[in-house]
Formats: C-alpha cells, sequence, structure tokens
C-alpha cells in the first residue's frame, strides 16, 4: 500500500499505511498547522506498523469550510473515526495524538465523542486545552503575547504566517500597547472577527472536569518552559482513565526543539520511540494501573519519578527597595527584559534571599504569601522568580498572577502560584522575588480602572503597599538525595 490522499467528510485526509494488507492500528493527527508538515512523523509512524492518518482540520489548507477554533473538532474528529473503523486497512483500534491545538483535537475527541467515535487512547503532547485556558491564567489573568501571535500567525485565515506578529511588531513596536486591545486586528491590517470572541471565554474547568470520566489511556508530554505546564500537569493528575503517564521536560513549546537552559545530554530522549512504544502497550492494554511518569530535575542530568515531590520549605528573604511603589501600566515592568531600572521611582518590591549554602533541588510548586494594598479597587499582583548565579547572570525561574478586588488602599492578605519547579539550584546562588503590577507583553495590563483589560480604552497608576514583613517565598525541596528513574520505564510500566 502507498500513501493516499482523499476528502473524510470533506476534509483533506492523508492515509500512509505500512507494508503488507493488515489490518493496522491507525494514529489520526487532526492539525490546523498544514498536514504536509506531518508526513516525516507519519511515515515514522507507518514504518512501526501504524496507519498514519493526516487531517487538516475545518478550514485549514486543504479543508473547505470555516475555520472556528475549538468548535467543530468533535464532532470532525468523531466522523472520521467512525470512517477509519470501516477501512479494509484498519484493525479498529486508534490512537489519537497531535500536539498543542492538534493535542486539544484528539482530547476532545476522547472526552465529548459518541462511544463509538472514541479514539482507544490519547497522546498530548504540550496540550492546548482549551480557549480560556490558552487565553488565561488559572488567576483569569490575559495572555497577552502568546494570544496575539497564535492569532496572527493563524487566526481567521486558511493558512498561516508564523512571523506575522514579529513583522508587525519590527514596524511598530508599540503595536501591543495601543488600547483598546479589541483593535489589534486594525493595526496588523487584517479581518480578525474571532479575536474579540476569544476573551468571552473564562471557564477553565471544563476539559479537566470532563477528564476525571475519560475511559482510554493518556501519554501528556509537556516542558517545564512551556506556557502550559500546569495544564498539562493538571490533565495527567485529573485523568480517569484506565493508566495516564506524564512526560515532563526542561523544554519549552517545541518540546526538544526548545531545550531550556537548565537542559543536559541525558534529557535528550528519543521521544518517537518511546510514543510508539507507550502506543503498542496502551493499544494492547498492557499498561500498569494508575499515574506514573518522569520528570527531568533541571541543571542535571537526572530523571525523577513524576509523583516526587519535596517538602514545602519558607525562603527568608530581605527586602532591597520597593515596599511601596507604583503599578504603572503606562510604564510597566516587562515580561521580556529582567533589569530593575534604578532612574525613576519603584515600578516593583525587591526581595532577596542570601546564597544558597549548598546546592537546592527545587521540586514542586512555587507560592508566594504577602499583605499588600492598592490604592486602585482592581488591582494584578505578579510574582516572578529570578535565580542570580554565582557567576553573574540572572535567570527567571517562574512567574505567577492573582487579581484582586478590593476597596482601594484595604490591607489584603493572599498567595500568587508561581507553578511548577522542578530545578537543582547551584550553591551560592540567590533568589531575588519580584512583586509588580504587570508583567507586560507576556500579560495585558491592568488598566485599574475597574474596565476590562481586554476593552479599556483609559489606564491608570496603582499606588501599591506592601508589608515586607508578611512576604513569604515557599519551594518545595527534596531532603534527601533525589531518586533517579529511567523515563522509559516509567512511561511504559
Amino acid at each position: 500500500m502507498t500513501a493516499a490522499t482523499t476528502a473524510v467528510d470533506g476534509l483533506a485526509t492523508e492515509v500512509h499505511p505500512p507494508p503488507g494488507d493488515g489490518p493496522f492500528p491507525a494514529v489520526l493527527i487532526r492539525t490546523p498547522y498544514d498536514r504536509t508538515r506531518h508526513r516525516a512523523e507519519a511515515r515514522g509512524w507507518a514504518r512501526r506498523g501504524f496507519a498514519a492518518v493526516l487531517q487538516d482540520v475545518r478550514g485549514r489548507f486543504g479543508s473547505p469550510g470555516e475555520w472556528r477554533p475549538y468548535r467543530d473538532e468533535t464532532a470532525d474528529g468523531a466522523a472520521t473515526v467512525r470512517w477509519i473503523r470501516r477501512q479494509p486497512w484498519s484493525d479498529g483500534r486508534v490512537l489519537a495524538a497531535g500536539a498543542s491545538y492538534a493535542a486539544h483535537c484528539a482530547l476532545v475527541l476522547a472526552l465529548d465523542a459518541p462511544a463509538d467515535a472514541r479514539p482507544d487512547a490519547v497522546l498530548a503532547a504540550v496540550p492546548a486545552l482549551g480557549a480560556a485556558e490558552t487565553a488565561r491564567e488559572p488567576s483569569g489573568v490575559e495572555r497577552l503575547l502568546s494570544r496575539a501571535g497564535w492569532w496572527a500567525a493563524h487566526g481567521d485565515r486558511p493558512d498561516s504566517d508564523e512571523h506575522a506578529l514579529d513583522k508587525a511588531l519590527l514596524a511598530d513596536p508599540d503595536l501591543l500597547a495601543h488600547l483598546p486591545l479589541t483593535g489589534l486586528p486594525e493595526r496588523l491590517g487584517r479581518r480578525l472577527p474571532s479575536w474579540a470572541g476569544l476573551w468571552r471565554h473564562h471557564d477553565r474547568s471544563r476539559l479537566l472536569t470532563r477528564a476525571a470520566r475519560a475511559g482510554t489511556p493518556l501519554l501528556a508530554v509537556g516542558g517545564h518552559h512551556d506556557h502550559f505546564t500546569e495544564d498539562t500537569v493538571a490533565l495527567w493528575r485529573a485523568w480517569g482513565g484506565p493508566s495516564a503517564r506524564l512526560l515532563l521536560g526542561p523544554w519549552g513549546h517545541g518540546l526538544l526543539a526548545a531545550p531550556g537552559p537548565d537542559a543536559r545530554p541525558a534529557h535528550r530522549v528519543r521521544l518517537g520511540d518511546l510514543y510508539v512504544r507507550w502506543a503498542r502497550a496502551a493499544l494492547a492494554g498492557d499498561l500498569t494501573p494508575g499515574r506514573h511518569g518522569a520528570l527531568a530535575l533541571g541543571s542535571t542530568g537526572l530523571w525523577l519519578p513524576a509523583d516526587t515531590g519535596g517538602e514545602p520549605r519558607p525562603q527568608p528573604t530581605r527586602l532591597l527597595s520597593g515596599a511601596r511603589f507604583t503599578a504603572d501600566p503606562g510604564r510597566p515592568v516587562r515580561s521580556d527584559d529582567l533589569t530593575v531600572p534604578t532612574d525613576r521611582d519603584a515600578d516593583r518590591c525587591l526581595l532577596v534571599t542570601a546564597p544558597l549554602a549548598r546546592p537546592l533541588d527545587a521540586v514542586g510548586p512555587v507560592s508566594v504569601s504577602l499583605r499588600g494594598a492598592a490604592r486602585t479597587p482592581r488591582a494584578d499582583w505578579f510574582a516572578r522568580l529570578v535565580a542570580l548565579t554565582p557567576e553573574g547572570t540572572a535567570e527567571a525561574l517562574a512567574v505567577g498572577a492573582a487579581r484582586r478586588s478590593a476597596p482601594a488602599g484595604e490591607d489584603d492578605g493572599f498567595t500568587v502560584g508561581l507553578g511548577p519547579l522542578a530545578r537543582r539550584l547551584a550553591a551560592g546562588t540567590r533568589l531575588r522575588l519580584e512583586i509588580a503590577g504587570h508583567h507586560f507583553p507576556a500579560h495585558a495590563r491592568n488598566p485599574h480602572t475597574g474596565d476590562d483589560p481586554v476593552t479599556a480604552d483609559r489606564l491608570v497608576p496603582s499606588r501599591r503597599e506592601i508589608a515586607p514583613g508578611s512576604v513569604r517565598l515557599v519551594l518545595h525541596v527534596l531532603t534527601a538525595r533525589p531518586v533517579p528513574t529511567d523515563p522509559a520505564e516509567e512511561i511504559l510500566r
């Protein structure tokens, strides 16, 4: 058999079968990023005995229709699974696989499709769980830069321009600072009607709630430096299927193609081989029940069992400056710059730990609790943790946000979650904690007027006060030598 192109429910579809007569298990990859870019991946699956089915989602590349992100994937995917199971080369077993938006396609197929159209296993890498999950942090704070980049590249068009936002920013470096943010399409110079609708999605819990009722095996793959790390881990923890596996490396959204500064040679996993071995075991029912997996300990060559976690340990800090500061959305703290300006009034509160007396293995969630007051009724509070190494470099380790509404000037106590960390910090490292009102352009600026940050057309500064003695930075720290594991052993057992 040779690769063939067809239409399934009108959608452009390719089948890459293995040698021989079959029947074979199938791998279904539904993507908005051009199915032809996955042909090498499809050939890899085919060489290992799987019929790889590639499909452009509705309205993208070879598939006709209207492109409506996150709206049509369940029905279109279900039609495709039913079609696969009717083919003479199919043995009826289907693995739904994909990365980012394609992982969303696989997940909703497993969780929302009728029983006869559900896949038998799901492989979800750096999963974009849904519109609300990609648009907002758990606190509700808007993820501006990543969403603007994705919508500029892919939104409301049949093809993609991966560098659309970069080109627009070259022409207008202040592009994302213009108000209101709903006016971005006009500044990009093209129609983008779905942009405004994106921000009407607020419910981040729907898919995770449904995941508890899943009935298939799951392999979730992510990176410590991916903006969907927390969602990937939450999916693994919530999954109710017969088995759930997690692989979390020191990578960004591109996985091994985007290693972080803490990646080491031992973290280079042959993902294709691991995916195939897991798929065979999952479809054969050979995986032990329950949740297992492996996570990389950054800055070492170690992999640890995914359920490894340290004990909560407060890290004493001392105030450097900014117990009183001004969060000015006209001059926001930037997400792309770790330099702290010294030529103007404080724009953030700065605290620092003493140098670490010995290496510290931080494995688990990071949090900051504090008491503070904002002179505006609505305020965002960002906490950014930065490692200051003995060599004199600075690296952002974790960032979190809390959105608070309180009477202006009223003392408010709260905790900011900064997400998970899995990192060995060298002796002599100091931790700098920054508490600010903005983290732009990664996140939209709170205008401090009470208006929606996406539709606001006016910004006002917010005077902030923090009680330095109330600030409590907590890391989860391993208190014994870490127990290493092999990621393949954890994924396949």
